[in-house]
């Protein structure tokens, strides 16, 4: 989550940086259009760099609910022999 505020805080920053630079374009022909090319060029970048992180969060957030998951089963079944003991040892009495 960290880092997805991170990069499109970049982003930000980014477009930020490109629109100023836009306004002082005026002067040399071509200069504006590399600048917004430049832009364009960071903004898919950091789209694409954000899809990444969230499918990595995601496939981290699966495995960490199977794990949980697998961990409870277990814990639930230790429970359920513990708990045939524990009629059989009062039953015997």
């Amino acid at each position: 989550m960290y880092t997805k505020i991170k990069t499109l805080r970049a982003l930000g920053i980014v477009m930020v940086v490109g629109a100023v630079s836009l306004t002082g374009c005026g002067k040399k022909e071509g200069v504006g259009k590399q600048t917004g090319a430049a832009v364009d060029t960071a903004a898919n970048k950091t789209a694409e760099a954000a899809i990444t992180i969230a499918d990595k969060t995601t496939d981290a957030a699966k495995t960490a609910a199977t794990a949980t998951k697998n961990t409870t089963v277990k814990a639930v079944d230790k429970t359920g022999d513990a708990l045939k003991k524990t009629e059989s040892a009062v039953t015997e009495k």
